[in-house]
């Protein structure tokens, strides 16, 4: 599928924080079916049993590819959980390239939900999650500034991302 365009990173974030060394570094790509895909790859930090990546950075993941998915729509704005509903298909592993997708199914004034996979080389299914999110101002969530946490962007030339 081709790839429209590259979102930020931030700073801190766990999963797409560039200055987070515990964090997943994860880039987010805006797809051209206006969903999301990310490209990631867990560290053995990111372990719950050996070889298995934790449950809770797997909700983690889903979360964000839902305000990605959201930051394809609309890409200044911000919102937070309201309900994640994760179903493990398969033990995700860590230290091998992993692809997340995210799509927003439902999107009114006050929140949106998405529905997001992880997903092997194979494109098999590892885990899914359905996101309920509130849309709400900034001031109300951080006190942080948009442009000085989210300012990493990484350049790079994939055009395609086999989905």
């Amino acid at each position: 599928m081709k790839v429209i365009k590259k979102q930020n990173n931030s700073k801190m974030c766990i999963i797409c924080g560039m200055d987070n060394k515990a964090g997943v570094n994860a880039q987010f790509y805006e797809m051209e079916d206006n969903s999301v895909c990310g490209l990631f790859k867990f560290k053995e930090e990111h372990q719950s049993y050996p070889g298995r990546v934790h449950g809770g950075m797997i909700s983690a993941m889903l979360d964000e590819l839902a305000c990605r998915a959201y930051w394809v729509l609309e890409p200044r704005k911000l919102g937070v959980t309201l309900d994640l509903q994760t179903k493990y298909r398969k033990p995700v592993p860590y230290g091998v390239e992993l692809k997340g997708l995210g799509k927003i199914t439902k999107l009114t004034s006050r929140f949106f939900i998405a529905e997001c996979s992880i997903l092997n080389e194979k494109n098999e299914i590892l885990a899914e999650g359905k996101i309920r999110y509130l849309i709400m101002p900034d001031e109300k969530i951080t006190s942080a500034s948009y442009d000085d946490e989210m300012c990493y962007y990484i350049a790079d030339d994939i055009k395609e991302i086999n989905i």
